[in-house]
């Protein structure tokens, strides 16, 4: 936050601000190939499950290779966070700092989500958004972003000076440990930065901070996502419910979110590349 500055400004500051900006990781290799196969696809589904996610709570759930999900809001306007794992390998985890990298700060239709290091491949890939019509507002806010952690009663101690024990962090933790039978350490470490889930935000243009408005969600309103592996899905209802006011506390009105798992015959996804673990030999420069 670049409010004051102490400095002096340098005779050749023309030329040390002129530079253009360059894309740091151009994308084209990763162009999502798949969309047309996965809208065909995604017309012959067939609901196998769903999961109701009661509101300043987390639940787990479950989704095989090749099945679709959606996160949906039901009774009233809700930002969910969203943690994604290899169901068989929880040291696989959804990046979002990299998928931020490589799409930019919030995701919409085509746009996959990478998982951590050392295997760098695409988790899910999502397929259908009714909110993709937002776009960008004036604000240069959007929907579904990257860019925010989750809220934590760690920033809620430090900034309040409260316990709050209902944080999105603190509820997948919760989660985790139901699911998986861990002991609290063991999970906390594996919570991960999240996809914020229909939450609005943006950067203020003043100082560059991180901002939050009143999600447009509505209910009937989902997001949807093509599974690459077998994936563990954590999702939290956020204790700020739209996120229009506050969040880390009871104040706001929070509603559930659901979860539907969805088949399709193999036949309408003939033809489908699924990515791979990054190929990268792991040898990091040591037999030069």
């Amino acid at each position: 936050m670049k409010i004051k500055k102490f400095s002096n400004k340098p005779s050749d500051i023309s030329e040390r601000i002129g530079a253009k900006p360059v894309v740091c990781y151009p994308n084209n290799n990763i162009e999502e190939k798949n969309l047309n196969i996965l809208h065909l696809a995604r017309k012959n589904l067939n609901k196998k499950n769903e999961i109701i996610i009661p509101p300043r709570d987390a639940k787990t759930f479950q989704v095989k290779m090749g099945e679709f999900f959606r996160i949906e809001s039901v009774e009233g306007p809700q930002v969910g966070d969203l943690n994604l794992f290899n169901l068989n390998n929880l040291n696989e985890k959804f990046y979002s700092g990299k998928t931020r990298a490589l799409y930019g700060t919030h995701l919409s239709v085509g746009d996959k989500m990478f998982s951590s290091f050392p295997y760098l491949r695409s988790l899910a890939t999502i397929t259908w958004d009714t909110l993709d019509w937002y776009d960008y507002d004036d604000d240069g806010g959007s929907v579904h972003d990257v860019i925010g952690t989750r809220c934590d009663p760690y920033t809620s101690k430090l900034l309040s000076g409260n316990d709050y024990h209902y944080c999105c962090h603190s509820n997948l933790t919760r989660a985790l440990v139901k699911e998986k039978k861990l002991k609290i350490d063991e999970a906390e470490k594996i919570v991960h930065d999240v996809l914020n889930v229909f939450m609005l935000t943006g950067f203020t243009n003043d100082t560059k901070q991180y901002f939050m408005k009143a999600s447009p969600v509505r209910p009937g309103d989902y997001l949807e996502f093509f599974a690459e592996t077998d994936l563990l899905g954590v999702l939290s209802a956020c204790p700020g419910g739209d996120c229009g006011s506050e969040h880390s506390s009871d104040v706001a009105k929070c509603y559930p979110l659901k979860v539907s798992i969805w088949d399709v015959d193999k036949n309408f996804l003939e033809g489908i590349k699924i990515s791979k673990i990054s190929s990268y030999n792991r040898d990091h420069g040591l037999t030069d």
